[in-house]
């Protein structure tokens, strides 16, 4: 396992759930971590918490401004880059407007493609490595989540692509598709639902941050290309 220490790593929808775990666990590495999110004060909080060269930069990636700011507080060299903002929407596929569809893929889908193509002399400099923790979404969908699980499988395909290539720049890019996780948008899609999560029917953001560091520690000799999470238990 090769070391993170002293490298540098950009966590965007760092204020909460899985992006805040992931930008823990990636502090702990040893990294110098930038935070990025639309809210300053939930990443304020999380730089206070962890110290150390911690920094956060409120940005809307779903704006071309939003993207170019993260870009300008960029070093030379990026050696990770996690996307881990996300919208969700519940909608019968008969009644989604364009809006709406445009909305939604504006976060998920074209936030982290574009904001990838805009690093790529950073991600190039530092042979880095490309996180997309998508969603079993993007692997199957169901009644209701057309529009987002479209954007997460269309997601799959653009890292894919991404892949194919900047492997040979010596980049390495993991698309990472967790189960339902204990976040702020899970618990909102559970009261949507009705329902609620029993003991073991949820993963926790750690569990996801722990999967992306051992992947990003790999040896060079080897890719992960892509991850599926689940609970433990069923959410019956």
């Amino acid at each position: 396992m090769t070391s993170l220490a002293g490298q540098v790593a950009v966590v965007t929808g760092a204020g909460s759930g899985i992006g805040a775990a992931l930008a823990t666990a990636l502090a702990a590495e040893g990294m110098r971590v930038f935070l990025v999110g639309r809210r300053a004060a939930p990443l304020e909080e999380l730089a206070g918490q962890l110290g150390g060269p911690v920094t956060p930069l409120p940005a809307d990636l779903a704006t071309e401004a939003g993207r170019a700011q993260v870009v300008r507080c960029m070093p030379a060299e990026l050696h990770v880059l996690a996307h881990s903002a996300g919208a969700f929407l519940r909608s019968p596929w008969a009644t989604t407007s364009a809006i709406a569809w445009r909305r939604l893929d504006a976060v998920n889908l074209h936030a982290p493609m574009l904001l990838t193509a805009a690093c790529l002399p950073q991600l190039r400099a530092a042979a880095g490595q490309v996180v997309f923790i998508n969603s079993t979404a993007g692997l199957g969908a169901g009644a209701g989540t057309g529009a987002y699980a479209a954007g997460k499988h269309a997601l799959r395909a653009a890292a894919d692509a991404l892949r194919a290539e900047l492997n040979a720049d010596g980049i390495r890019v993991l698309n990472l598709f967790p189960g339902r996780t204990d976040t702020p948008m899970q618990a909102d899609i559970l009261a949507a639902e009705g329902r609620q999560a029993g003991p073991g029917a949820l993963m926790r953001p750690q569990d996801v941050a722990v999967m992306v560091v051992a992947a990003l520690r790999l040896a060079r000799s080897a890719e992960v290309t892509e991850i599926v999470m689940r609970p433990m238990q069923p959410l019956g």
